[in-house]
């Protein structure tokens, strides 16, 4: 079945060709063109991701991304003119998956698409690997995209749990910044370990709220699952 996206941009001619490229690759596409229309369409229901410009001309895209992850982990992929990195790192803190800048290729911009659905398909799949994972007093429930730690529930994005879930699934072991990029993004995008590092802070923020921290630095090295 093909997947449902939003894109939500002011600028036409954006829209126009986002919605040309991913409709050529068998997506089903809807725009907006502001951040209270997208709030409509969504209220409806149906997307499996959305594709946000941060500069729109009511709602911005960082309030507009805080209203969506208040109610769940729906992926986004920011699309922005703003390329300084501290942008970038805003927009990920947040809880974005993805932030690409403007100008783009439009094939890049779809083998992102790609690989975030992915990404939130393979934390709730049937995989080979086990559904759940279990390390100490945390529980992740793969099939469900689901985290527990001491039963309360820890809302994470799909790139958020890909990275727990790596470290989490060989506990004791290292992983480096560049290893984890390569398994949160499938070596398919040109990302930077600053990048990793806002993820690992994001996760550790949202664990932090209710008493724990399933991440421990090894400086100069990278992470791994907290004893």
């Amino acid at each position: 079945m093909s997947k449902r996206i939003l894109v939500v941009d002011d600028e036409v001619r954006i829209r126009e060709v986002v919605q040309y490229g991913l409709e050529k690759n068998g997506f089903l596409v809807e725009v907006a063109q502001d951040g209270r229309t997208a709030l409509a369409r969504l209220a409806q229901g149906g997307f499996d991701l959305v594709v946000l410009d941060v500069m729109l001309p009511d709602l911005d895209g960082y309030e507009l991304c805080r209203r969506i992850r208040a109610e769940g982990h729906l992926p986004i992929l920011f699309l922005s003119a703003r390329s300084e990195e501290v942008d970038r790192i805003v927009g990920l803190e947040l809880g974005a998956d993805d932030y690409l800048t403007k100008p783009f290729s439009p094939r890049e911009l779809v083998a992102r698409v790609r690989a975030i659905l992915r990404r939130f398909e393979a934390a709730g799949a049937k995989e080979t690997r086990s559904r759940s994972l279990d390390h100490g007093r945390l529980h992740i429930d793969l099939e469900r995209h689901e985290v527990r730690f001491d039963d309360q529930l820890v809302e994470l994005t799909a790139t958020e749990l890909t990275v727990l879930a790596a470290l989490v699934e060989r506990p004791g072991i290292v992983l480096s910044r560049a290893q984890l990029v390569e398994r949160a993004y499938d070596g398919g995008t040109h990302v930077t370990e600053r990048t990793m590092d806002s993820h690992v802070r994001r996760i550790r923020a949202k664990f932090r709220a209710v008493g724990g921290d399933p991440i421990a630095t090894v400086h100069g090295v990278g992470y791994k699952a907290a004893e």
